[in-house]
């Protein structure tokens, strides 16, 4: 597990999800071994990819609760290359579980050390805050990419996620690093759009990546047909700007 990345944003609807499992699906079609840990309770990284979330016997849960291993919950996907630890609404209890928990920050990396030599990127979608699920991903991660999106209000909050992660780096994980920041949603049309790149691009400088991902129908469309964009779209906008950002974030390492 040379590369774990943590797709990171406290504010819900930035492209979470879209981000983990597409750019999940197209490393693997590179021919990485690719793990997607699912640590949303809402569960759409599973559901993207076509389980059926509600009838999960074995979930992420079950795993950091320690009832099950890490290799008993894993769970092959219809990407080749790309294996998932599903979730399912279970994780939204589990605060309660981890609270007497000793080195509760640290349980999904422990659930993780099983699985070292299987893969050689992990991609965690992280739900929409600042909790222990967030955490514990921050602590088994070593990357941290950022979706934000290219809409008004797009840098509210993100001081505080900045803040979280350096807390993290300073009291938890020194090795944790800020891989990049991914702009989505992005409309050509509107000056908004167009306004928040330049100021992104003027506060983050080079860790911005190139690639943008655009407001596509064909996105929102996908998951509810269980398939990633490469699949569901193959041609599509959002399908392109996927492969590029994912030969984009091989290639940045």
């Amino acid at each position: 597990m040379e590369r774990i990345y943590a797709i990171a944003n406290q504010k819900g609807g930035v492209g979470k999800t879209t981000t983990a499992v597409n750019l999940g699906g197209y490393l693997a079609r590179m021919g990485h071994n690719v793990l997607l840990i699912d640590m949303d309770p809402q569960g759409n990284a599973s559901s993207g990819l076509g389980l059926q979330v509600r009838d999960l016997q074995k979930s992420v849960y079950q795993m950091l609760i320690g009832e099950l291993s890490a290799s008993e919950i894993l769970m092959p996907t219809a990407i080749k290359g790309l294996s998932i630890l599903p979730s399912n609404t279970d994780l939204a209890g589990i605060e309660p579980d981890l609270l007497q928990t000793e080195d509760r920050e640290y349980v999904l990396k422990k659930s993780l050390e099983q699985l070292k030599q299987r893969f050689d990127i992990v991609i965690i979608d992280c739900p929409p805050n600042l909790g222990i699920l967030t955490l514990n991903a921050l602590c088994a991660a070593n990357r941290v990419l950022i979706p934000l999106q290219t809409e008004y209000y797009a840098l509210e909050g993100l001081t505080q996620l900045l803040d979280a992660i350096q807390r993290v780096q300073k009291h938890f994980n020194p090795g944790l690093v800020l891989n990049g920041v991914v702009l989505t949603m992005y409309d050509a049309r509107t000056s908004m759009s167009q306004q928040v790149v330049e100021d992104v691009k003027s506060h983050f400088s080079d860790r911005v990546y190139q690639t943008i991902i655009p407001r596509n129908v064909k996105l929102s469309e996908a998951p509810s047909f269980g398939q990633f964009i490469g699949d569901y779209a193959p041609d599509s906008t959002g399908a392109n700007a996927y492969e590029l950002l994912g030969r984009e974030v091989a290639d940045r390492g």
